[in-house]
């Protein structure tokens, strides 16, 4: 019995060390620095999945954009709402094997994330061509 009420007070400081990436995460544009959008990433039964849950716009920006350059089953669809992160699986201290989508041009990526110092590092790549983004945790409503 000690062994149980030890293993459940231990347990929500385990859970979040073994799935940190998930939540929700504000994207930064590479080039201005500002905010993008807000990114929630789930496990789906081993897998990870990102979705669009809120994007921060300029004004005279379309406030609720269609990805009529996405591909697949995506092409056409409210960029709200929008899975951008496909079927990343666990390798060691990352989560790789999976793709995400530029909403913005409608390319998809292989992928790869990790946590470094608190924020999430997020890896699209080609081949030997890559670019890193930092995410940040996002608290907000």
């Amino acid at each position: 019995m000690r062994t149980i009420v030890i293993l459940a007070l231990l347990l929500p400081l385990v859970a979040p060390a073994q799935h940190g990436v998930t939540g929700m995460w504000k994207t930064i544009d590479d080039n201005t620095g500002k905010p993008r959008s807000v990114v929630e990433i789930t496990d789906q039964g081993g897998r990870l999945q990102g979705r669009i849950v809120k994007l921060f716009r300029d004004p005279g920006e379309d406030p609720d954009p269609i990805c009529d350059e996405c591909p697949d089953d995506r092409k056409d669809h409210k960029v709200i709402g929008l899975e951008i992160i496909r079927d990343l699986v666990r390798d060691g201290s990352e989560w790789a094997d999976g793709t995400i989508l530029d909403p913005e041009n409608g390319k998809v990526y292989d992928c790869k994330i990790w946590l470094e110092d608190g924020t999430l590092k997020v890896r699209g790549y080609v081949a030997f061509f890559f670019r890193t983004q930092t995410w940040l945790r996002y608290e907000g409503g």
